[in-house]
């Protein structure tokens, strides 16, 4: 499958070990007849998560959509992470931790176990022009969710004995293949999982591997909403709105 900039939004997993509010690399997907582009950038291994503690809400407060994140059910800790911009400084995407925070070497490669679901929100942006004039913008969809999620698993998830020489060629692949099972959600990679999103029933395009679990749905709140995790079952999940951010602090 040809890669176009018109496949991805950004290329920076929104989840990747960054400081929070650490810009998107790229803008929004490019027109389906831009050239290919080359596969996302990957998180340097050394690199390590900002500490909760650290972490603001100013990168969050400066979006203009709602973020989501687990709803009330879900009572253990909750923490920031990162967003995402465009090339113009417009906040695109962002994601929220809940549970334990991960690290790139968790339990797959120590044993230790990491109990966690991060929430990926998404920008419903419409097909438009690109902020330097010279191009159309892609709108996002719940690929660009389900894109977003897969990789901001990968970026936690070490296999055991894996050298970490190693990884970068491993992540480099897995990534791909992310974007290759995005792209297709009506494949029978993907099986459908109704949750609720604001009290009401939606479904999410869902997939299970042996790194955890990925799923990714829109909202009737004007953002498509994408989910990953280990350790906490994705059965039992809802969605809302987060009214307010200081509860992630």
């Amino acid at each position: 499958m040809e890669t176009t900039s018109s496949s991805r939004v950004g290329v920076q997993p929104a989840e990747a070990p960054a400081p929070a509010e650490a810009p998107a690399p790229a803008a929004p997907a490019e027109a389906a007849a831009a050239t290919p582009q080359p596969a996302p950038a990957q998180p340097q291994d050394a690199a390590a998560p900002v500490p909760a503690a650290r972490r603001t809400a100013d990168g969050y407060l400066r979006a203009d959509f709602p973020w989501y994140g687990l709803d009330g059910a879900f009572t253990g800790p909750r923490w920031l992470m990162q967003v995402g911009t465009g090339a113009d400084g417009t906040v695109e995407h962002g994601s929220t931790g809940h549970g334990d925070e991960p690290s790139a070497r968790g339990e797959l490669a120590t044993g230790e176990k990491e109990r966690f679901a991060v929430v990926v929100t998404v920008a419903s942006n419409p097909l438009r022009r690109s902020s330097d004039g010279t191009g159309v913008l892609e709108a996002t969809s719940v690929s660009s969710a389900a894109w977003l999620a897969g990789s901001g698993l990968l970026a936690y998830s070490w296999p055991g004995q894996m050298d970490h020489t190693l990884r970068d060629d491993w992540l480099d692949q897995q990534t791909e293949a992310a974007w290759e099972l995005a792209d297709h959600l009506d494949g029978e990679d993907w099986s459908t999982l109704s949750l609720p999103v604001d009290g009401e029933p939606m479904p999410f395009h869902y997939r299970e591997s042996e790194f955890g679990w990925v799923l990714a749905g829109s909202t009737r709140g004007g953002v498509h909403v994408g989910a990953y995790g280990r350790g906490m079952s994705a059965y039992g999940l809802g969605f809302s709105v987060i009214t307010d951010l200081a509860a992630y602090e």
